[in-house]
């Protein structure tokens, strides 16, 4: 088929086109602009159009497009006018994902990192939120098996269309609520339908929602205060490794630090044990390396080490903060300074209690704009609502090697060149910490 792709650089619709490409569809797609996704998709030779024209659309079997896309796109226009079939990613998944079996990870946090260790430990065909940096792509081909490692979206609802086979999910924490009409019933009733469409489940007994489902889904269930111990923190070749005991399965070592690693692993090892021996899962575990922009080091010297981290809700750089706070400690180094671009208004200001205490243990807090993903300026008060950190709202930072420049009002304002520095966020911070913007 010739599949066109509205949205491209986006990395859910990248991933499906690139899945499709290496199914040996005629792939191409568009954006607003070219972006280092859509070079890539360009660089396996699809045809990618920017920013969207009319003249995209020729002869295309099918038009597929991402969440945003409005009705009067022109590509979307120019389809209907030739009677092309439109349809959106949502939708597009019941197709894509029929024929294959699909180990579904969903929850507010942590899909893409578990998707990539379960990736990692069964070696199938994958499509992640994320780039995993195993096979350095968010997408991964295996045409020798029909297992499917796939992250599940439920901003969108999308993730009742991914013929879930498997279950996984993390944590069921109300995010994307607009989606639902902001109705948590709606919401959990969304996951419900999702688990229940599934033979085998692996969920978190710990969740407070997911708890109150043990007596009526039947499951396989991690109970994390239980069945995970004897947790430990090891540097591996200098790279963070955390060492866990699960239940009687004996130890296992996955790269990454704390708590929230050894869970999202646990679930993978639980589910992938369901067809898999405990000893191969074990070995292939070791495989993952972590996922591009979750604990990313990205920098480092005697002195210093960089960390890009894609955090952007409190419950996630808390826990990505606790992991900074024992690398630093085993690294030697004396200060932590945190770096924030804060991703939308909507979501900081409805967060803002938690955001201020999950910095806690940053010798510094460097706070820059407000990311604002569409939504229109809403003036926020950090310096009240920080006022216990050593804190600096910025402009930008740059960065110059292993040094960091925080920049405001087009002056140099710090030079951080020493210990652990790390930025958290969902925009561009992550190309100003890595020296690409």
């Amino acid at each position: 088929m010739k599949i066109h792709f509205i949205g491209i650089g986006g990395i859910g619709i990248s991933g499906l086109a690139q899945y499709m490409h290496f199914k040996g569809h005629q792939v191409s797609g568009s954006d607003l602009n070219p972006s280092l996704i859509t070079k890539k998709l360009e660089d396996m030779g699809i045809t990618i159009t920017t920013p969207h024209s009319s003249d995209a659309i020729i002869d295309q079997d099918l038009i597929i497009h991402s969440a945003i896309i409005r009705p009067d796109n022109p590509e979307v226009v120019r389809a209907k006018e030739l009677g092309i079939e439109v349809v959106a990613r949502r939708e597009a998944l019941l197709e894509i994902l029929k024929d294959e079996k699909v180990f579904a990870v969903a929850g507010a946090h942590g899909k893409s990192t578990t998707t990539a260790i379960l990736s990692a430990i069964m070696q199938g065909s994958a499509i992640i939120g994320a780039e995993s940096k195993e096979f350095g792509s968010n997408v991964r081909f295996n045409e020798a098996t029909d297992v499917m490692l796939f992250e599940a979206d439920e901003s969108d609802g999308s993730f009742l269309n991914s013929n879930p086979y498997c279950a996984l999910v993390l944590n069921a924490e109300p995010e994307h609520m607009e989606y639902y009409d902001y109705n948590t019933e709606r919401f959990y009733d969304t996951y419900k339908r999702f688990i229940n469409k599934a033979q085998l489940r692996v969920l978190n007994a710990e969740d407070p929602f997911l708890a109150t489902l043990k007596e009526e889904v039947d499951a396989l269930w991690l109970t994390p205060s239980k069945d995970i111990s004897d947790i430990n923190y090891i540097l591996i070749e200098d790279e963070p490794y955390t060492e866990f005991q699960l239940k009687d399965l004996g130890k296992f070592k996955v790269w990454g630090f704390g708590e929230h690693i050894a869970l999202d692993a646990a679930l993978a090892i639980l589910a992938a044990n369901e067809s898999m021996d405990i000893e191969e899962i074990r070995k292939n575990l070791l495989h993952f390396k972590g996922i591009k922009k979750r604990f990313d080091i990205v920098g480092k010297d005697k002195n210093c080490v960089i960390i890009d981290d894609y955090g952007h809700h409190p419950t996630e750089i808390k826990a990505t903060f606790d992991s900074v706070k024992a690398y630093a400690e085993l690294k030697g180094f004396s200060t932590i300074t945190a770096i924030w671009q804060p991703h939308k208004y909507s979501r900081t200001l409805s967060n803002i209690e938690a955001f201020s205490t999950c910095f806690k243990g940053s010798d510094a807090l460097i706070v820059l704009p407000v990311w604002s993903a569409g939504e229109i300026y809403k003036d926020i008060d950090f310096d009240a609502m920080f006022k216990e950190y050593n804190l600096t709202l910025a402009d930008k930072i740059k960065r110059d090697a292993n040094c960091i420049e925080v920049v405001k009002d087009d002056k140099t304002v710090l030079n951080i060149k020493d210990g652990l520095i790390i930025s958290f966020g969902a925009g561009d911070i992550t190309y100003q910490i890595r020296g690409e913007k």
